[in-house]
């Protein structure tokens, strides 16, 4: 399926190829979330705090920390992205436990697109967790984690093609899907972007740390 960046939240997603082949030169511009967060009663103020965040550029880690508190406390939470996609980009994980930072990465790319990035903050979570230690990894990207969930054990089995075509980031792809499937202790799950968890935003600070922290 065609991916493309949300206007609202950063997030990639995904539209069927079909529906997509319906409307040609359609560009979809908002995920589902953020499209039915719009038509809400509250979309007023989700559109206000979108455009301040937007306004006042990436947050940092202290900032992060300072402003949000919601959220699961202990797991890892990753993120990434490239500003504009493609282009340079950064990516963070960081693992915590009863809301203590145990351990921490980020890398940045001068050449990169969003998906890229959020599959190797996937990648770094791995390395983060002691191994035979259970734990929850925590991603924004909707895309990532049906790519390491639903999909890619299909695509190992026909040799890691898809029916559509080539798979996307196949270097990436199956590193992280080789990965999770090594350590059965970790799962991944899927955390909505910039709704309040604070670690999710501290991920996100980590991979705009090249931004906010040159």
């Amino acid at each position: 399926m065609p991916d493309f960046t949300c206007r609202d939240c950063g997030a990639s997603f995904s539209v069927p190829l079909d529906v997509v082949e319906r409307y040609p030169g359609w560009t979809p511009r908002q995920c589902l979330m953020c499209r039915d967060a719009s038509r809400s009663s509250s979309a007023g103020a989700g559109r206000s705090a979108k455009t301040s965040r937007r306004s006042r550029g990436p947050q940092t880690t202290a900032e992060a920390l300072a402003r949000h508190d919601g959220g699961p406390t202990t797991g890892v939470f990753t993120d990434g992205g490239a500003s504009p996609n493609p282009g340079p980009g950064g990516w963070g994980a960081v693992y915590v436990v009863d809301d203590e930072i145990v351990a921490e990465a980020y890398g940045h790319e001068e050449h990169t697109t969003n998906n890229r990035m959020e599959l190797t903050a996937l990648l770094a979570a791995l390395d983060l967790v002691p191994e035979g230690t259970a734990a929850t990894v925590y991603s924004d990207s909707n895309l990532a984690v049906r790519t390491i969930n639903e999909w890619a054990e299909g695509w190992e089995r026909r040799g890691w093609k898809r029916k559509t075509g080539p798979v996307e980031n196949l270097d990436l792809v199956k590193k992280v899907y080789t990965g999770f499937k090594r350590r059965p202790e970790l799962r991944l799950q899927w955390i909505k972007a910039h709704a309040g968890s604070r670690w999710n935003e501290y991920a996100d600070a980590l991979a705009n740390r090249w931004r906010t922290e040159p």
